[in-house]
């Protein structure tokens, strides 16, 4: 049975990796427990340090069961899932992979590291998740693969993103980075595309330090999947089918696994995380509710059937024409009382000189990012509902174990900003 981690009267606070804000003592929360330290000092005494190990075997089997899927399997981190999701989906040079323009550069790097080129589309203007019909007119004869993100725990619109994946017999693939729990309609994400992939980063909520896991019902996916990261581990996995006996346990030589000790420190954490995320959603509902009282300043669209989960972020929407007041000057005012909004978090990918230029990434005029091979690349206002987010999404203090006056205390500086 999960034990209970809420009280941590007891535990020494050392370094916690969460957001910042000017008004720390409003969260108690505390990451990394005794729970996890004893785990880790246990298995290292065991000399319980690479491969496979029981703790491992255990968190993947318990992940599949808990996400719904048939398989998963561990890997050093979410940026590692993501390849070998795309190459177990066959993505390589002359395909095009989809995926919003405003994400982490990691949901398409591996990507373009196997040959595709990298076709960004919009956002919502209200929820800030992946555009599905922006996604229809950027489908070609080379499409290969949509990545929805969900990003900040939301949960993007899968009804019609599955819909034209089906349509065009286009695999989706879930980047559950941010959105450890989250459900839509009553299912896990990561469940309902071809594949979902999770990133156990240090400051995730559900933490291996460096991290990560793909969860599939594909056995061609799954087992290209780890031919490609498993070196040495691949008879221990359990290969569900004979198409590629003959290349184990060496697979193709890569090795993307998961350090045991992060994956221990991961599976205390997902005994968590339950009673994370019902703290953060209420603290987050709580603000939510609030905002109804600050003209000007609004949440993020949730679609029919989406119960957020990781809460990676906590965006709001502001409208200078509403308020009567400019961002800057908003954000300005909440920190004189005290706020400190962020912006920003993430670049949008079509303003990077990455995408904008191009690159010639294998050398010699070859690869997706090459101009002489046909790349066109990006500028600015390509993605006018992105470029309009940046500059009016603000990110709120993300709380884990709020005190009890903690959202009070936020609306009434978001109130006297506003006013000011």
């Amino acid at each position: 049975m999960p034990q209970d981690y809420t009280d941590t009267g007891s535990v020494q606070r050392a370094f916690v990796q969460t957001a910042t804000t000017a008004l720390p003592e409003l969260d108690r929360w505390t990451q990394i427990t005794d729970a996890e330290a004893t785990l880790v000092a246990d298995m290292t005494r065991r000399n319980e340090l690479s491969g496979g190990t029981p703790i491992v075997r255990a968190f993947e089997k318990r992940w599949a069961e808990w996400v719904g899927t048939r398989f998963a399997v561990t890997v050093m981190n979410g940026t590692s899932a993501l390849y070998s999701a795309y190459f177990g989906m066959g993505v390589g040079p002359g395909d095009e992979v989809i995926c919003p323009v405003n994400t982490w550069i990691c949901t398409i790097a591996p990507a373009i590291l196997l040959g595709a080129k990298p076709v960004f589309c919009d956002i919502d203007p209200l929820s800030l998740l992946m555009d599905p019909e922006d996604v229809r007119k950027r489908i070609t004869a080379n499409t290969r693969c949509i990545v929805p993100v969900h990003l900040w725990g939301n949960v993007c619109d899968l009804d019609v993103l599955l819909a034209i994946g089906q349509e065009h017999d286009i695999p989706i693939l879930e980047d559950c980075s941010h959105a450890h729990g989250a459900r839509y309609k009553g299912l896990m994400c990561g469940s309902l595309g071809a594949a979902g992939c999770w990133s156990f980063q240090g400051s995730k909520p559900i933490s291996a330090g460096e991290g990560g896991v793909l969860a599939t019902d594909d056995i061609d996916l799954f087992e290209r999947a780890c031919l490609v990261g498993q070196v040495n581990r691949i008879a221990g996995i359990d290969l569900v089918g004979a198409r590629y006996e003959e290349l184990q346990p060496l697979g193709l030589g890569m090795k993307f696994r998961a350090h045991p000790l992060g994956i221990a420190i991961a599976s205390v954490q997902l005994d968590k995380l339950a009673e994370l995320n019902k703290r953060r959603a209420a603290y987050i509902a709580e603000v939510e509710a609030g905002l109804a009282d600050i003209p000007g300043v609004s949440p993020c669209r949730l679609y029919e059937g989406v119960e957020r989960g990781g809460f990676y972020g906590f965006p709001v929407i502001h409208d200078p024409s509403v308020m009567g007041k400019s961002t800057e000057a908003f954000i300005e005012a909440a920190a004189e009382n005290g706020l400190n909004l962020g912006r920003k978090r993430y670049p949008n990918l079509h303003e990077l000189p990455l995408f904008q230029k191009g690159f010639d990434l294998f050398t010699r005029k070859r690869g997706p990012l090459c101009p002489e091979n046909g790349y066109a690349g990006y500028q600015n206002g390509d993605f006018p509902n992105a470029e309009a987010a940046a500059e009016r999404a603000l990110f709120m203090p993300e709380l884990s174990d709020p005190v009890p006056d903690a959202a009070r205390i936020i609306l009434d500086a978001l109130r006297k900003a506003a006013q000011r």
